[in-house]
């Protein structure tokens, strides 16, 4: 990628908001009735997706449930769960921490980062017709909730890959022990099961191929650090947070693959930091790849989603990449609902699945709401 910064908004058929926090009814949330303090939904965000044995699609959304007031009592307060209380809250002198972020805060001291959460994500799986264009059920009975201490602040940002006759669902959790990647299974898409912690601290954004390769299980992985090694003066690659490769027998223990996979390139700071994006596809060309791209600026950044197309026998080797980004953050979308926006410059794509002539593509856009969009197939082609 060595062109500049794109700053228009694709433009596709079908491009809209399919679920937002009003959607969401608390009452019916793991975490009714069992805390003192009254919370919202910050967000309802960064969709896993699949389709159904019945043809429907399925949506697996983050929805981060908040308190509505952190700061009380002199102390600001984290949302926790543990296997012998359930949820309650951490309460935490103001003078150690510091609040200018609503969503976290950090604790002075330790010579290291450390962070706490004003919120705290479960999964919900959301229903939707074949084609992605309406909302069918919300099974809140079916939620995803931490059930052990490596998820004691949450679940984050499911990727859900179909491998055989087996659904595979990727997920962050979060706790005080550890950063992780957990794996959940499924016979249906419906019904998860826990399988086990595979990717250990700070190993995020893992999605898994939708297929095998040589008889393996492969994933994108996104290890982050403090720290990143230089490329030589004139290379054509950036240092910094990049998309590495894994493979694995069984799907839950993972050898790092020895080639480097996608990599920011020197030539923009559109994808100055990179990560993983929806579960790679199979196509006529290769597998296709989804990933979000970060531009910096400010706190978070600028997030789009751009596309590569890696070989199908050996995904370190890439095809195709377009500088341009297939997704913008687009304002236009969540001007309904500015008075809930809290960050802006987010377009975070989590899902993909064929749709005939054309891609149905789940994201999650300003950590607030689920966007799908029909992106036709010329569009993610070489060439």
């Amino acid at each position: 990628m060595t062109d500049t910064t794109p700053h228009s908004h694709s433009t596709y058929d079908f491009d809209h908001l399919i679920l937002t926090p009003d959607d969401i009814d608390l009452s019916r949330s793991p975490l009714a009735g069992k805390l003192s303090a009254e919370t919202y939904v910050l967000g309802a965000f960064n969709p896993g997706m699949t389709r159904l044995p019945n043809g429907n699609l399925m949506l697996y959304v983050r929805i981060a449930e908040a308190l509505k007031t952190p700061i009380f009592g002199g102390h600001v307060h984290a949302i926790r769960w543990d296997e012998a209380h359930g949820y309650g809250l951490d309460a935490w002198p103001l003078d150690l921490a510091n609040t200018a972020d609503p969503r976290k805060f950090l604790l002075h001291g330790g010579g290291w980062k450390i962070m706490a959460l004003t919120s705290l994500s479960w999964i919900l799986p959301v229903e939707l017709t074949p084609d992605g264009r309406e909302r069918v059920a919300l099974h809140y009975d079916k939620a995803i909730a931490p059930q052990n201490s490596l998820q004691a602040y949450g679940i984050e940002d499911a990727r859900v890959s179909k491998v055989g006759d087996r659904w595979l669902m990727t997920t962050c959790s979060v706790s005080p022990e550890r950063h992780s990647t957990t794996l959940y299974t499924s016979e249906n898409g419906l019904d998860w099961t826990f399988a086990d912690i595979i990717l250990d601290h700070q190993n995020k954004d893992m999605v898994i191929f939708e297929g095998l390769i040589n008889g393996e299980y492969w994933a994108q992985t996104r290890p982050l650090g403090d720290l990143y090694f230089a490329y030589p003066p004139g290379s054509e690659w950036r240092a910094g947070p990049s998309i590495n490769l894994a493979t694995s027998k069984d799907s839950l223990y993972w050898k790092p693959y020895h080639k480097p996979g996608i990599r920011p390139a020197s030539g923009t700071v559109a994808t100055a930091r990179i990560g993983g994006g929806t579960p790679p596809i199979l196509t006529d060309e290769g597998w296709l790849s989804l990933w979000h791209g970060v531009e910096p600026k400010e706190i978070v950044g600028i997030y789009r989603t751009y596309f590569s197309i890696l070989d199908r026998d050996d995904p370190s080797r890439i095809l195709h990449t377009q500088s341009l980004p297939v997704l913008e953050p687009n304002p236009a979308l969540t001007a309904p609902i500015e008075h809930q926006i809290y960050l802006r410059d987010v377009v975070f794509t989590t899902g993909l699945v064929d749709g005939g002539d054309h891609y149905i593509v789940a994201s999650g856009e300003a950590d607030l709401a689920c966007r799908i969009t029909h992106i036709p197939k010329t569009r993610l082609k070489r060439g």
